[in-house]
Order: C-alpha cells, then structure tokens, then sequence
C-alpha cells in the first residue's frame, strides 16, 4: 500500500502538534491508549484547530458511499486532500448509508450529544493531521461551528497502513458506539484478507465466528457478482449500497442456499436466482422464505409477461473435469438457466430504473415499468407459495401433535417408572390423568371413525382401543 504523502499544509500541521505535544507531554496531560502494530501504545491527547485537518479518504466508513459520484470519487483519488476531495467525504459522512440523500440520523444524534455536553471522546489523528478515528466527529464538530478537536497523535512513523489498521481496531471495539454499515464491514473484512491475513485471524479481530466470516464472504461475493451481471450496454450497474438494508435476507439465503447445495446443487441455484431477484423487488424476509426451488417452475414461469419471458434455454452439456479425459459433471439445467436468466434481466432493469446520467429517459421509464410488471407477477406467484405452505402446515400439523403426544407419553412411562421406584407417585393425580387422556382419545376417535371408512391399522387400533369393553 503507498503511502499517502505529506497533506499541503501537512508540515505547518506537524509543527502545531508538536508544540502541542511536548506541552501536554510537560504537563503530564491525558492519554489513550490503541493497539500499535501488535503492542498497547499509550498517545497524548491534544487539542487542534478542526479546520487544519484532513479526513481520511480510506475510512471505510464511507468506502462503498464513495462510488455514488464518479466525478468526486475520482477527484479523490487524483487529490485525496483538495478542496473538492475533502467536501465530498464531508458530505457523505453525514449522509445515511443505504440512502445518501438523506442526513444519517445517528449523524444528527451524534450533532446534538456534541451541542449538548461537548466531545467525551478524543479522536487520532497521524502527525501531519490525518483523520484515523473520529472523521464523523470532526464532520459534527465543523458544522455546528466548534474551533477544536481532542486528539490523540500517533508516532511519527505513521503509514497509511498503520492509519488504515488503528482506524480498523478502534471501529470493532466493543463501545464503539456507531458502527461500521454492513456493505462498508464486508468491504473492511475483504480488504484485511487480501493482505494474505487468515481468516481465523481476521474473524478473531471483527468478533465474529470463523463460520459468520465465511458467511459473509459469500454473500460478498454474492453482491459482487450481482453487480457485474447488473452491467448494461449504457454502462449503468448496481451499487453496492443498494444492497445495505438487505443483510438479513442474504444471510438467510447464504444459509438455505449451503444446505441445499451439498445434496443438490442445481436445485440450489434456482433457490438462490429466485431470493435474489426477490432481494432487488425488495420483498420482506417472511415472502423469500417462501420461494423454494421449484418456485420459478411451480409458482412463477406460467405466469410472466412476454416481457420477462426470457429465451427458451435448453440443459446445459456436461462440464468436463480437467485432468481427467471423458470425465464430466452434470451441467446447469434448463429451469435453472431460466431462473437465472430472468433475475440477470431483473438486475439490468433494476440498475437502468436507478440510473439517472448515462441512461435516456425513455430506457429509464422502460426499465421502471419492467421492475413493477416483476413486483406484481412475483406477488402473484408469492400468494400461491403462501396458501400453499399453509396447506401443508394443515396437513402435517395433525399428524405432528399425535407425534408430541407420543413422545410425552414415552417420557412419562420412563418417569412413572423412576416414581414408583422413590414412592414418589401421586396414585390418585395418575389415576386422574389417564381418565383426561382417556377421553382425548374418545373425542380423537370420534372424529376418525367418521372418516375412514376402511381404517389403516393406527386408526383400527384407536377405534379398538376406545370400543366399550375393550
């Protein structure tokens, strides 16, 4: 990773803090503690002019926000702490995550906590006045027209990675009291990987479970991948942003997806094309559960305008495994290229509906009418999923409770027996008990024998059982 370089007024910054420095350094002044490559490092706090600072341009609190302006994002990257760099990263650390037009309410709490009682926590800043930890506090600080900042100034050694790796450490301590979004947490858990870091290593950092980590590596890749088949000829695409409020979602996908997938992977494909196309018409959780396998076949192809319908895709030969001459494996099926084909043409629309620059009106009002004909046929096919899932919870629930029922009375022999062993057994409560099961049964019998009229050998068994005399 180069270095950053020495910021314009870097040097006039340098000479501040030092001076700043050996005062608080005489005075014995407060300090905090980081994690300094590996080792506790204890850092004297100061106070500095907020306006002689420069935000970071590689926080990750706004990594996957920087994309949304192309014009300002490049001018970030050909001058990280110019006029116009520095406005941008403002700007989009007020700015809501999932939706950049709209000020961040934890911005906005953060404002007033900031007006009311002042800064409780200091910053880091490197010692030529980079922003490592409370970039969102100096965004407040300037614009409710606060002169300083406290901070805490780290050696002068500093790197980029090192202001990348104490910002990183900082963010997933546990009182950390605004976290990371979660597409700017992938993006910061892609980034420590791809420095060849493992991932029981990375995952112990972020707190997570090495499992959880890999979890969200898929669903990483996942989104990745949906961007690039979002790509149209016009060179509108997704962002990753559009896929902020949806973690819950695709975790659940990540989970049914992996399930299904060691016993059968085609029909797992046509899952995950049916949740994610469902993910981008922006259906609740309780409706993706509802889109199993067979959804696009059962449910949903019969019914899409000639508009969705995409070319008749025939299976797909078997995929040869290298090394290995006539060997192959099973190839993509055609309902699972269909399903695929569709959500690939859901992405282009969604991603031509929400782009407003390269697209012609007329392809974005084409693109719009297409995701609302997708949102009212995937309702469509959602509801008979539904009434369908209800029917089969109808049909089993029945036979269910005689299964608990069995399962308690296995559990009460095995008691009964420990009971009478200790003397412990109420007689006459038992004796009370059978009576009450006794006349379930009757009623449970009742109701079979007008039923089956050539009863299996359960029901016979129950009839017998309950007959008079018996």
């Amino acid at each position: 990773m180069a270095d950053f370089g020495i910021p314009p007024k870097g040097e006039q910054v340098n000479s501040i803090i030092d001076q700043r420095l050996r005062q608080s350094m005489n005075e014995d002044g407060a300090k905090i503690t980081i994690d300094w490559r590996g080792e506790p490092r204890h850092l004297y706090v100061i106070s500095m002019p907020v306006d002689l600072l420069y935000f970071n341009p590689d926080t990750h609190r706004i990594r996957a926000q920087r994309t949304l302006d192309a014009k300002r994002d490049a001018a970030i990257e050909r001058d990280p702490w110019g006029q116009e760099a520095q406005a941008y990263l403002h700007d989009l650390l007020r700015q809501r995550p999932a939706n950049p037009d709209q000020t961040d309410p934890e911005y906005t709490a953060l404002m007033d906590e900031l007006d009311d009682v002042g800064q409780r926590e200091p910053g880091i800043v490197s010692p030529f006045g980079i922003l490592v930890d409370g970039n969102t506090r100096a965004a407040a600080l300037i614009d409710l027209g606060e002169q300083n900042i406290r901070v805490g100034v780290l050696p002068e050694d500093t790197s980029r990675q090192d202001i990348n790796t104490v910002e990183l450490s900082l963010q997933l301590r546990k009182d950390r009291r605004r976290d990371y979004s979660y597409i700017n947490r992938l993006i910061a858990i892609d980034e420590e990987l791809a420095r060849g870091r493992s991932e029981a290593d990375v995952a112990k950092d972020f707190n997570n479970k090495l499992a959880t980590l890999q979890r969200d590596r898929w669903v990483y890749a996942l989104i990745l991948e949906a961007i690039d088949r979002s790509k149209t000829d016009d060179g509108a695409t997704l962002r990753l942003i559009d896929f902020e409020e949806h973690q819950e979602k695709l975790r659940e996908l990540h989970r049914d997806y992996t399930k299904l997938a060691k016993t059968d992977p085609d029909s797992a494909n046509r899952l995950k094309q049916s949740r994610l196309a469902m993910v981008l018409l922006d259906f609740p959780k309780t409706s993706l559960r509802l889109a199993e396998a067979d959804f696009h076949t059962r449910y949903l192809e019969s019914r899409l305008p000639d508009d969705l319908k995409p070319e008749p895709v025939g299976a797909a030969n078997g995929i040869a495994i290298p090394g290995i001459p006539g060997a192959t494996v099973p190839g993509q099926s055609s309902d699972s290229a269909a399903a695929e084909a569709l959500t690939s043409q859901l992405l282009r629309a969604k991603a031509m509906a929400r782009d407003t620059k390269s697209a012609t009106p007329e392809d974005v009002v084409q693109a719009t009418g297409l995701v609302k004909q997708a949102r009212k046929t995937f309702d469509e096919a959602v509801q008979l999923a539904g009434r369908n899932a209800e029917l089969v919870k109808r049909q089993t629930a029945v036979p269910q409770r005689l299964e608990d029922a069995a399962d308690y009375v296995t559990q009460c022999a095995s008691e009964f027996a420990e009971a009478k062993a200790k003397r412990a057994l109420d007689d006459n409560a038992f004796d009370d008990s059978l009576i009450a099961l006794r006349d379930s049964l009757e009623g449970l019998a009742r109701q079979a024998g007008r039923t089956y009229s050539a009863p299996g050998e359960g029901v016979a068994w129950l009839l017998d059982a309950v007959r008079p005399g018996s």
